[in-house]
């Protein structure tokens, strides 16, 4: 399906701007709308257009779908992220059938200005009476097209433009000369993104209410807290390769929400246990124990609370087609939890 566009064009002209709508050219089409219109500019607005066709990409285990960074989904330590963009092949029949479309969509609209049907019409005779013969149909044993893909989340951020390269026919059993065709390892870092891990909860003793200089502490429940997996797989026109990523919670960091505030351990940082549980649980008897994982509050909220957050960190592996794999950043999930300080000084536990 070929996605509508809604596109103004700000025609410079005698000092005036005058906005259109038109329809998007094949979605994978990199076709300069602004051609035979000197000085014409186009502006982006709300749409996923480009060159670029839905991925075939399909995603199994405890994925949460798309949407980036939304609740359940980690956020990468440092600066990387999954591709926003990728290469994936589709045979010269569905390359064709997908190209024809969006022409017709265009050609037979009469709301399109003459340029923007030039453009779909220079792309369409490229592949069908141009450098190549009919889409390649009649070399369709032998290779397939190349066609970029974005993540529909991601598709506006400037990372997903970053794969311009046009459709391009690739051999089989040749190897795409271009970065980010889809690989185990671009499957791997694709399904990073698709990871759902639990909502990072703890266990706090006392529980929501607290006191001024009372260690409260908190734990996770290793049944909780296991590890966590996706896996991407295509498998099309020949193409048969899949990768699988696995989380697995390795820490937890508390942060008191005031810097009046004590943690235990000092970094705030509680490490896993070796039967997989985090901290430990709260027992009479160990009120004047110091727990492994807690705060100490040292002033009361007033009549608020502090926003106590708990952010796991995730060690993120991955196995692909192959015999492939290897690591991947640290993901780190975290949620808020209010907590009420009273002002009492001396507390019979």
């Amino acid at each position: 399906m070929h996605a509508v566009v809604s596109t103004r064009k700000w025609l410079m002209a005698a000092g005036l701007s005058i906005a259109c709508v038109t329809l998007a050219p094949p979605a994978y089409a990199d076709v300069d709308l602004g051609k035979g219109n000197e000085g014409a500019q186009t502006e982006q607005q709300g749409s996923n257009d480009g060159h670029t066709l839905e991925s075939r990409i399909t995603y199994s285990g405890s994925t949460k779908g798309s949407g980036g960074n939304s609740s359940g989904g980690f956020t990468p330590v440092g600066d990387w992220t999954p591709p926003a963009c990728w290469y994936e092949p589709y045979s010269p029949d569905e390359f064709a059938k997908n190209t024809e479309e969006g022409y017709d969509l265009v050609a037979n609209d009469p709301q399109q200005p003459s340029y923007a049907k030039s453009s779909v019409g220079q792309f369409r005779d490229y592949y069908n009476d141009g450098e190549y013969k009919n889409y390649n149909k009649d070399k369709a044993d032998e290779g397939n097209w190349w066609v970029a893909t974005r993540d529909p989340d991601r598709w506006l951020s400037p990372e997903a433009q970053k794969c311009d390269k046009q459709p391009f026919w690739v051999e089989n059993g040749d190897a795409p000369n271009v970065e980010n065709a889809v690989t185990p390892e671009i499957l791997a870092e694709l399904a990073y993104n698709r990871v759902q891990v639990p909502d990072t909860e703890v266990t706090l003793a006392p529980e929501d209410t607290t006191k001024v200089n009372l260690p409260t502490w908190a734990w996770l429940d290793k049944a909780k807290f296991t590890e966590v997996s996706v896996t991407a797989a295509l498998n099309v026109n020949g193409l048969n390769i899949q990768a699988t990523t696995t989380a697995k919670p390795v820490s937890l960091k508390l942060e008191p929400g005031t810097e009046d505030a004590e943690t235990y351990p000092a970094s705030g940082e509680c490490k896993l246990n070796a039967d997989g549980s985090i901290g430990e649980a709260y027992a009479n008897g160990k009120a004047d124990e110091t727990p492994l994982c807690g705060i100490k509050y040292l002033r009361s909220s007033g009549g608020g609370t502090y926003k106590l957050q708990a952010t796991i960190t995730w060690e993120i592996t991955w196995t692909g087609t192959g015999g492939a794999g290897g690591r991947l950043p640290d993901g780190t999930f975290g949620t808020d939890q209010e907590v009420i300080v009273q002002e009492i000084q001396s507390v019979n536990r």
